[in-house]
């Protein structure tokens, strides 16, 4: 699964902005990574990985464990 995809599936039923707000970047951030227009920079990697206690390699690199 692409990172886009996996965010999406984290993401479940909360919102784009609920999400963003609670990761400290930008909903239209947030958009462009769903979408797969834009790829985090490194410590936003990390901070995505952290709020869905996930590893950088699960959430980025196809590494899956759900």
């Amino acid at each position: 699964m692409a990172y886009n995809e996996t965010l999406k599936a984290l993401r479940g039923n909360k919102s784009q902005e609920q999400i963003s707000a609670e990761i400290g970047i930008t909903k239209s951030s947030w958009s462009m990574y769903e979408r797969g227009e834009r790829i985090p920079r490194d410590e936003i990697k990390i901070r995505i990985a952290r709020y869905f206690k996930k590893t950088v390699e699960e959430i980025f690199f196809g590494n899956e464990v759900y």
